[in-house]
């Protein structure tokens, strides 16, 4: 008879792939434009683009020194595309990746 304990299986740890160091997290994402909304933190447009000529494209704009790309589709925020921190950590939008893992989702929950 076999024994089901987890060293025969190996650990809880070797079941999870590990994040990579240089990943930003989505929670980290949320929490920065969570302050943003109640008016901790300041979010400044970067370019030219002024909100009517991005009815429905990709804005950038800067929340102490992280840079994001936002998708804004027909004035209403739709999703992050690319963020990075200002300690270099990078996230990219994946269409594929469950709910939840956009911050722009978790602002609405």
């Amino acid at each position: 008879m076999g024994s089901d304990s987890l060293s025969d299986k190996g650990s809880v740890d070797t079941l999870i792939d590990p994040v990579p160091a240089n990943t930003l997290l989505v929670r980290e994402m949320y929490q920065m434009l969570k302050d943003v909304a109640l008016g901790t933190q300041v979010m400044t447009r970067i370019g030219r683009q002024t909100w009517d000529k991005v009815y429905a494209s990709h804005f950038e704009v800067e929340v102490d020194g992280w840079r994001l790309s936002i998708y804004n589709d027909c004035d209403s925020l739709d999703y992050v595309e690319t963020c990075i921190a200002s300690d270099s950590r990078r996230w990219s939008f994946d269409s594929s990746q469950r709910f939840d893992t956009d911050p722009v989702e978790l602002m609405s929950t």
